[in-house]
């Protein structure tokens, strides 16, 4: 368990890149923010989770047909259901601060679904009707 990471990961840093590459600066983990966000605009007073498929609890929705172990089941079920709550609670915290929430799931970034999650993480990036451009 220890060598799994939970920063600078694949889907993260493609995510990152395609940003970049766009023309969004961000800060990476603000850990003054509830959950460390992945990517951090101020300026759009938007953040980015890049969300773990496996260790999110994605489920039946995952494009991935990820499902839960089969050894051990109890250990893994307390441990998604927590991750799940952990999550819905932050992203609370973080709406009830003022930012935009954007959520990304590790199968959306396969390859055959990468450019419309990307398009979709810019448009909810600059969603908001009261973003001010320098």
């Amino acid at each position: 368990m220890a060598r799994v990471k939970s920063e600078h990961t694949t889907p993260e840093l493609v995510v990152r890149q395609y940003l970049h590459a766009a023309g969004f600066r961000y800060r990476l983990h603000d850990k003054s923010l509830p959950g460390k966000p992945d990517v951090v605009l101020p300026k759009y007073r938007a953040v980015v989770f890049v969300q773990g498929c496996f260790w999110h609890g994605h489920g039946a929705a995952c494009l991935r047909g990820g499902r839960p172990p089969k050894a051990n089941a109890d250990f893994w079920q307390a441990k998604f259901s927590y991750n799940q709550e952990r999550d819905q609670r932050t992203q609370a915290e973080l709406r009830a601060a003022g930012w935009r929430v954007v959520l990304v799931w590790e199968c959306e970034l396969k390859k055959s679904e990468r450019g419309a999650t990307l398009h979709r993480i810019t448009n909810e990036i600059l969603a908001a009707d009261d973003v001010w451009f320098d």
